[in-house]
């Protein structure tokens, strides 16, 4: 990625992160799943008007000539948008992405329901408005907003799709413009899959434009490059290129920056680099410690505690699965930190995830214990790694959760960090990733991060230092 792109991960990950995202979501968004785009689907207007569509791209005109030319029934525009939009699509990874990422606002002018249905299957409470009557009720523990400003499928008859629908649209949806109108001065928008000649979207950008002139909020477009096709001339593929800059440019009057891309397959790309961004803010404690070992059992309580602390003051979210001799005082610590110096805990600062010992059922407790640490395990981008050991008929042994949550981490791209100064499986974790450093570091790294490493399994530094070098370490994957 060039560093445009980079900066622009960096700053749009910033604000998912401070709740100032949202997303608004053009045809380019659904048409990989199977649906049509505007062509496609006002393709048999045309043929029955005599016109050719690919002559035509001002198609709201077009659809408004076919209501004219039959009295302004626009039956047949219903049906098309109701079968076109009814058929069943694959989400694309885009949009399970996108329905992954902490963002509460969406807006789209798509009919179809693929927002909406993505949020679902990732376990949240979508609040879908496509009429005015609804901006006035919330729906209850809703997760997001997705706003369709040009109606739902299955209200095919009220859909904008003519230019009568969009010269009214600013009396009977001026609630609508004012909503957005507000989101685009508060928060920032990342735009996929549109073509900004909507009506009623240049005419809100105007608007903010005008209000705040040169103080506009910064947004961001992902818009794939003019390339040359087969057929086209070189003459026409020069005048494309040129209609496209210019194109840009414009934009610029609303202060949405254009990055420009290669293909649609880096919008992928950047949506699973911003993921992981988000992730590598959690961090997953795996741990258990019937017996602290060569530690002091004061030292080791205390190191945790200090671990667990200080992670939550440099901003770091905690998942942990409340082991034994660990998870208690990685509550205490967290907690330390949120109540007397941050004010006020939410459900993403401390996630403690006790394991359930009895299980009844069709399914064994290994199995559901697996799909319990995957799913903690989802949820975060590093995952560290302390002491691991249990009592198992009068003996200590190696702690063989902590060994199997290694391999889920590792599996599931999380940056593993085993303190090996803490010993038992940790230390054993730590020689294997010595061993096979590239494999668990895939990313350059330079000597000052091979000596932070090193110094995680430094069993001489005192509890005070050795959490001062896990931070410093987790800072540089991060």
């Amino acid at each position: 990625m060039n560093r445009e792109i980079e900066l622009f991960i960096r700053d749009y990950t910033k604000e998912i992160q401070e709740d100032n995202a949202a997303i608004f979501a053009g045809a380019g968004l659904s048409i990989p799943a199977g649906y049509v785009n505007w062509s496609q689907l006002l393709k048999p207007v045309a043929d029955e008007l005599g016109l050719d569509i690919n002559k035509e791209n001002d198609l709201v005109t077009l659809a408004q000539y076919y209501c004219n030319e039959n009295q302004g029934n626009r039956n047949r525009i219903n049906q098309l948008i109701l079968a076109e939009f009814s058929q069943q699509a694959t989400l694309t990874e885009n949009h399970k992405i996108l329905s992954r990422l902490p963002i509460s606002t969406f807006w789209t002018t798509n009919y179809d329901k693929l927002i909406e249905k993505s949020l679902e299957q990732e376990g949240k409470i979508p609040d879908v408005k496509y009429t005015v009557n609804q901006l006035a009720v919330t729906k209850p523990k809703r997760d997001a907003i997705v706003y369709k400003m040009h109606g739902d499928v299955d209200h095919s008859d009220s859909a904008v799709i003519i230019k009568d629908d969009y010269e009214t649209y600013f009396i009977k949806m001026r609630s609508f413009i004012t909503a957005l109108s507000g989101d685009l001065v508060s928060k920032t928008f990342l735009f996929l899959g549109l073509s900004f000649t909507d009506p009623n979207l240049d005419y809100i950008l105007s608007r903010v434009r005008s209000t705040y002139n040169q103080h506009q909020r910064r947004h961001y477009c992902l818009m794939k490059k003019v390339v040359k096709r087969e057929d086209e001339s070189v003459a026409d593929f020069e005048y494309n290129q040129r209609k496209q800059e210019l194109f840009i440019n414009d934009l610029k009057r609303f202060n949405i920056k254009t990055l420009v891309l290669d293909n649609y397959e880096e919008i992928t790309s950047i949506l699973t680099q911003i993921e992981r961004n988000l992730k590598k803010t959690t961090i997953f404690i795996s741990g258990s410690a019937d017996n602290y070992g060569t530690w002091n059992p004061e030292d080791a309580e205390y190191f945790i505690h200090l671990l667990s602390k200080e992670l939550i003051k440099n901003n770091f979210n905690i998942v942990s699965g409340f082991g034994l001799g660990v998870g208690s005082l990685v509550i205490s610590g967290a907690l330390e930190e949120i109540y007397f110096h941050q004010g006020k805990i939410n459900n993403e600062r401390l996630i403690l995830r006790p394991f359930p010992q009895s299980v009844s059922g069709n399914h064994d407790r290994q199995a559901l214990w697996k799909k319990y640490r995957e799913d903690m395990l989802a949820r975060t981008g590093i995952s560290l790694f302390i002491f691991g050991n249990k009592l198992e008929s009068n003996k200590i042994i190696p702690a063989n959760g902590v060994v199997s949550e290694f391999e889920i981490a590792h599996n599931s791209d999380n940056i593993v960090v085993p303190v090996g100064a803490t010993g038992f499986v940790s230390k054993e974790l730590w020689e294997r990733v010595k061993n096979d450093f590239s494999k668990y570091y895939p990313f350059e790294h330079d000597a000052n991060f091979i000596s932070t490493f090193d110094n995680l399994n430094n069993d001489k530094l005192t509890n005070v230092e050795l959490v001062s070098e896990v931070i410093k370490f987790i800072k540089m994957i991060s």
